[in-house]
């Protein structure tokens, strides 16, 4: 009944706003089918363009969420839990499924590592404390969007790439922060405008066929070390 009558301080027109919030967030979900029909048929650069086009929506959801006070305007709806759903099909069940079949990883541990993969992730996302109060991430926050489309456009040796994969999944549980690029205070600026160059740069592998030339990988690496610096020196200084 509270949350009933605290809706109602909306307008009609407010509360469908609100509403048509959900459904964009909800857009992620049908992306991420899309992701996985492109993944089933070997389409790899169309399956980053899918998750690529999640990824900008998971990226502005929130802002705009926030600015029209979904929460309390529509409070039938968790938003949260929408995002949850949304984050682990895209960013980590789709990802998983690449990694298993893409020829990234060694045969023999591909479906393992896929699988650890998910569940590592799932945990993850369980995890109450996965954010600091300043909102970093603590421990590595499931990118596994990321970690795929850095592996496929670098092609790194077999073993090379089970490594890493497996270092990130050792890392979910690392009390390390991860700087949320969006909504970390600290070099917030820098964050957004490196990112906006990263996502150029990503486009640009994909205009590729993720095979770009060196100096666009390189780019994108630079970028991505930025990211992780930018979580050591929040722990340096202890934000």
């Amino acid at each position: 009944m509270q949350e009933n009558r605290e809706s109602q301080r909306f307008t009609p027109m407010h509360r469908a706003a609100a509403f048509a919030v959900h459904i964009f967030t909800a857009t992620g979900a049908v992306l991420a089918l899309l992701a996985l029909l492109a993944a089933s048929e070997r389409a790899w650069t169309a399956m980053f363009a899918w998750l690529g086009c999640a990824l900008f929506v998971d990226t502005i959801d929130g802002s705009i969420a926030r600015r029209l006070r979904v929460r309390d305007a529509v409070p039938r709806w968790s938003g949260d839990l929408l995002d949850l759903v949304v984050d682990i099909l895209t960013y980590v069940f789709v990802p998983a499924y690449a990694l298993a079949v893409g020829g990234i990883l060694p045969d023999s541990f591909s479906t393992l590592a896929a699988m650890l993969v998910v569940a590592t992730s799932v945990l993850y996302f369980a995890d109450t404390r996965m954010k600091s109060p300043d909102n970093y991430f603590i421990g590595f926050p499931g990118l596994w969007n990321l970690v795929a489309f850095y592996l496929f456009v670098l092609q790194l040796p077999s073993w090379i790439a089970l490594a890493i994969v497996l270092t990130c999944c050792v890392l979910t549980f690392v009390p390390f922060p991860f700087v949320h690029p969006v909504r970390v205070a600290r070099t917030h600026t820098a964050n957004l405008i490196l990112l906006g160059l990263w996502a150029v740069f990503a486009v640009a592998a994909l205009a590729f066929g993720l095979a770009p030339p060196v100096w666009i990988s390189v780019a994108l690496c630079l970028v991505g070390a930025w990211f992780v610096l930018a979580g050591v020196l929040r722990g340096r200084t202890g934000a």
